[in-house]
Order: C-alpha cells, then structure tokens, then sequence
C-alpha cells in the first residue's frame, strides 16, 4: 500500500514540519518556509522511488550527478528524524546531489539486493554504483559534511 504524496512518504516532505503547495515552475513552496528564511525544495532534487522507477531515478540519474537513497519506513521512528534533516541539508546543497526516498516497507527487494539489514539507511550513488553511506540518525553536521564530500566530487 502506497498513498504517500508524491514529495515524501507519509510524514510530508518535511517530516510534517511544512504543508506542501506546489507551484508552476517545479518548485515547492509554502509560506512557513517562506517566513522561516527556507528556500523552496526543488522537485527534481527530492523524490520517492519504486522498484520500478529505481533504475531510471537513482541508477541512471548518478550517471550525471550523486544521488543519495534515503531507504526507511513509516514505522521508524528515527527515519521521521532523520528525512528532514537530510531534505533541509539536499536542499541546501543547490543542487549538488539528489535524494531518492525509497519506502523498504513497500519496496523490499532493492534494499535486500544491497544487504541493508537496518534502517535509516542512505546510499550515495556515483556513476551507476553505491560508493558510501550511513546508517542511523546522524546530526545536521555530519549529513551535510557527507553531503559535501559526496558532492563535491562530481557536481553534474
């Protein structure tokens, strides 16, 4: 079963932190962001995946730039701590890598096909191939360091 919204899962975009309004131009937006200094989440830099659209979002997608895989569920409460630190630190980024949210709970064989035994789990994407990642909720700090370093070696 799969009724999240298309931005991210079922706590929101934003780990239920901002309501989503979508605007024309592929961007997200809403006034609490607006009021809290935040600039709006790209659309194209945070997405949910499938098993099916795996391949083209994340495999293909690192050809051109990294693509960190945040694998959780909805009954993980440490993901729901971690997926708005990991979109505030993407967005952040400008750019510099994409996050691809996958829902273990409804699409159980990637995350088994890359031995991930716990979550949250994120794994960073280069050219094709998993290259690093983490395990557990890490603070800000150490999300946007592995940002940079993921980052910083390919920005697409």
């Amino acid at each position: 079963m799969s009724d999240n919204n298309q931005f991210g899962g079922p706590f929101g975009s934003n780990g239920g932190q901002y309501a989503t309004t979508v605007q024309y131009g592929g961007t997200e937006a809403t006034p609490a962001r607006v009021a809290l200094g935040e600039p709006p989440v790209t659309v194209d830099v945070i997405k949910d995946t499938t098993t099916a659209t795996f391949a083209a979002d994340v495999i293909q997608e690192s050809r051109r730039q990294p693509v960190l895989v945040d694998f959780w569920a909805p009954w993980c409460g440490p993901c729901k701590q971690l997926t708005p630190l990991l979109e505030k630190a993407v967005t952040a980024a400008g750019g510099k890598v994409k996050l691809v949210k996958m829902n273990i709970d409804d699409h159980p064989s990637i995350a088994g096909q890359l031995g991930i035994q716990s979550i949250p789990a994120v794994i960073a994407f280069r050219d094709g191939q998993p290259v690093d990642g983490f395990m557990g909720a890490i603070p800000e700090s150490q999300i946007a360091a592995f940002i940079q370093k993921v980052g910083g070696k390919n920005n697409g």
